[in-house]
């Protein structure tokens, strides 16, 4: 007989309570020894609240059996500290009730009161339910007060029994929502305390620290003193007296006390090892700055994830490998541990990137454009710290108002899209990633509230604005001019990036007429003409901005020889700060950046080379900040929903496409009829696909040319919420069609909506679903609801189903 397939997908990192870093996997036949060793070490009272009474040590060999499981009716998870298990969770399923399951949970004595119960609860009641465990049943010993607490406070639906000398726990493992909430606080701390020693570290060691200057460990050091670290470097180097005028150690375990964060920069090869050293020694971060990993190869990536695997189970996070370093500007830390030959000026925009050589061009750039920095990770292949985590960092960091993502890859996109609905709206967020054309990436940072920008260079556009001047509550441009084409050309560009320049209000029309030459088109664009004085920039502003139906402004300077830079730089200042709610960028003098004389104190206007830069990124502005004022969605209860009945129909369904008959009863389950309709308006299409990275994604759109040679489609990934749906179905460039501005009255837009969001319940319900598709889906008009006349459901294999997201 075959033994059973091990669930890689369980396998994942955590972090307790106190920021403890941690790893959390299935147990494995060959625990066996660490089973034995992990009861041996209990004491007598934990072993009494295991046993629910009188101690009963167990035999070896029957504690041995323990590490063979089916991990289907039987599933045990192990919490690691170094290569020791630090706690154990076991379910059992009741083969009377297949939904309900008996589980236990084994804390290690040194480990109680640092969260690990409760970290462990949230994985096994993911997999319990992957695996169609609705319940939970527990029997704990009535003073086992931390035991209880951990299911009291885990936000579950929680029945217990009558008060006694045991009690009795039933828990639902259904995500409810305060469930939700309470595991994202819970992590939301434990995520800022395993940063701390990274990002604002008491001491640093820099191992592989050379003597000669121009080489990476040497400048790592130099950086370190040369950017005003508060605290302690240890460099070390075996053959080394010094480095950099610092005293030098032979090894790690050598130093005279156990450094917050180490910097590691040796070869490949010798890079497990001196992880293990800094883990025996007690660091809490490591920064892998070598090369030589994933890049490499399948035995390379095989080499970074056990890095990874062993750095948290040894309760360490790690940066890298493959990095440039960690720079903090804050006076907290004033940390530039980096070989970066350019450190950032202190600022107020922080960034995350994943290409170590691209963050040396990064940072040498922002300088240029003086762009502020309170921080720069370069995470390179982010084995364990991510995006995700540094997102928690500086959302709560009171040095940084805008944050900046570089992304190749996402390791967990759904906890990305959790973090990041969450942080946007407080703090914009502006990402650059290579994938253009790849839907599921768009959907993500539509549906995050994520600016997504084509290139590094608009990144940096967006950047300089947010960061410097308010997001506009509106889309109504005024354009101020010396010169008629580059306003064209703004007035094109402000169109394609969803602006508008309207006309000006008769008032401010008669203001401008008074106060400019008579030459002057007072329009929109205000073309003050080439013989403009600063004069006539500063009464052009003060009158647009005072114009209520204006929410930003667009000044273009063309230097002439009748007039000086700096007279109409300090106009343009002085206007903007008389105006401190409107928005103000420039195309001044064809330089970008914050040019010296648009740079006053605080107040900073920001100038780029060419209008259509300023146009673009304010429109990224002025839709941020429409998504901002938009309510939040929630994901709705929906009428009619028999989630049991549909558990039903697919268990133990053989992978492949379902009967027709199964399909519509499925979708009928949740409250979508699938009976075809007279056609009395478009034609639609509903699908569901499973994308390896990011799970289920919906799409939809209009059968025919729309779809096919237009590419008008929407997508979004689940769960949806309300808002979601909404902004699917009136994201098309037919929306017109839908919502009833041309052809007709339009489609039952609110059925539109609840299909979607039933499609999106289901298959979050249903992992088991690989595909379907609905087509053609009959729209019919106001108040009609929508028909499915067909559906095509495909199950997956065993292989793909299941697993926490």
């Amino acid at each position: 007989m075959s033994s059973p397939p091990y669930p890689e997908d369980l396998e994942r990192p955590g972090l307790v309570r106190t920021g403890r870093s941690t790893f959390v996997r299935p147990v494995r036949p060959e625990d066996a020894d660490r089973l034995v060793a992990f009861v041996g070490g209990l004491s007598r009272a934990t072993l009494a609240y295991r046993s629910l009474g009188p101690v009963v040590r167990a035999r070896d060999d029957v504690i041995r059996r323990g590490a063979h499981v089916d991990y289907l009716n039987e599933l045990a998870l192990v919490a690691l500290a170094g290569d020791e298990i630090a706690g154990l969770v076991r379910y059992v399923r009741d083969p009377e009730e297949p939904e309900h399951a008996e589980v236990t949970f084994t804390i290690r004595d040194d480990h109680q009161s640092e969260g690990f119960g409760r970290l462990l609860l949230e994985h096994i009641a993911a997999a319990a339910r992957a695996r169609g465990i609705r319940v939970l049943e527990a029997d704990v010993l009535a003073d086992n007060t931390r035991m209880i607490n951990v299911f009291l406070g885990s936000g579950y639906r929680v029945e217990s029994g009558p008060p006694g000398q045991i009690v009795h726990f039933e828990i639902a493992v259904d995500p409810q929502a305060q469930a939700v909430a309470r595991a994202e606080r819970r992590e939301h701390t434990a995520v800022r305390r395993s940063l701390r020693p990274l990002l604002e570290p008491g001491s640093v060691a820099v191992v592989g620290a050379n003597r000669s200057p121009l080489t990476i460990g040497h400048e790592i050091v130099a950086n370190l003193l040369r950017g005003g670290f508060r605290g302690t470097v240890f460099p070390v180097n075996p053959r080394a007296d010094q480095v950099a005028g610092v005293r030098a150690y032979p090894s790690v375990r050598e130093l005279p006390e156990v450094p917050d964060l180490a910097l590691v920069a040796v070869r490949a090869e010798a890079v497990p090892d001196v992880v293990r050293e800094c883990a025996t020694a007690g660091v809490k971060a490591v920064v892998v700055v070598s090369t030589g990993f994933g890049e490499t190869g399948v035995e390379g990536r095989a080499t970074e994830l056990e890095l990874a695997r062993f750095a948290r189970a040894s309760g360490m996070r790690l940066v890298g490998p493959n990095c440039m370093g960690v720079v903090n500007t804050t006076p907290a830390a004033r940390l530039a541990a980096t070989f970066s030959p350019a450190l950032p000026t202190p600022g107020r925009v922080a960034m995350s990137s994943q290409s170590g050589p691209l963050g040396l061009a990064v940072l040498d750039f922002a300088r240029r454009l003086r762009l502020g920095f309170s921080g720069f990770v370069s995470v390179g292949h982010a084995v364990d710290v991510s995006t995700n985590d540094l997102l928690q960092w500086w959302e709560e960091d009171p040095e940084t108002s805008v944050i900046l993502l570089h992304v190749e890859t996402f390791g967990n996109p759904r906890r990305f899209a959790r973090v990041a609905r969450r942080v946007a709206p407080r703090k914009p967020i502006v990402a650059v990633h290579p994938g253009h054309a790849d839907a599921a990436v768009g959907s993500l940072f539509a549906q995050s509230g994520v600016i997504r920008t084509r290139s590094l260079q608009e990144l940096f556009d967006v950047a300089l604005l947010l960061a410097h001047q308010p997001p506009p509550p509106g889309n109504r441009v005024a354009v101020i001019t010396n010169a008629g084409g580059p306003a064209a050309l703004t007035v094109g560009a402000c169109d394609a990036s969803g602006l508008r320049v309207p006309q000006l209000a008769p008032h401010t029309r008669e203001s401008l007429r008074t106060a400019l030459s008579p030459r002057a088109d007072v329009t929109n664009p205000v073309d003050l003409t080439p013989m403009a004085t600063a004069a006539h920039y500063r009464q052009a502003l003060d009158a647009v901005l005072a114009d209520d139906d204006i929410d930003a402004a667009v000044v273009l300077f063309m230097p002439p020889l009748a007039d000086k830079p700096d007279e109409v730089a300090a106009a343009i200042l002085d206007a903007a700060e008389a105006a401190p709610s409107k928005t103000v960028v420039a195309s001044f003098l064809g330089g970008a950046g914050v040019a010296d004389l648009l740079h006053r104190g605080q107040l900073v206007v920001p100038t780029y080379a060419f209008p259509e830069s300023a146009a673009t990124s304010l429109g990224h502005a002025a839709a941020y900040q429409t998504w901002r004022g938009t309510p939040a969605g929630v994901i709705p209860d929906l009428a009619g929903v028999d989630t049991e009945r549909a558990r039903a129909l697919v268990a133990d369904r053989a992978p492949g496409p379902v009967p027709a008959r199964i399909a519509a009863e499925l979708l009928d389950a949740y409250g979508i009829s699938v009976q075809d309709a007279d056609s009395r308006g478009p034609d639609a299409f509903l699908s569901v696909g499973a994308d390896p990275v990011f799970g289920p994604v919906i799409a939809f759109g209009l059968t025919g040319d729309y779809a096919d040679l237009m590419a008008d489609v929407a997508h979004r990934v689940t769960p949806l919420s309300d808002r979601d749906a909404r902004e699917m179905v009136r994201s098309l460039r037919a929306a017109p069609l839908l919502d009833g501005r041309v052809g007709g009255p339009g489609v039952d837009l609110r059925a539109l909506e609840d299909t979607v969001l039933r499609i999106s319940a289901m298959v979050e319900d249903l992992p088991e679903i690989e595909s379907m598709d609905l087509r053609p889906v009959r729209l019919l008009p106001p108040g009609d609801g929508v028909a499915v006349a067909r559906a095509t459901i495909r199950l997956a294999d065993d292989t793909r189903r299941g697993g926490p997201s």
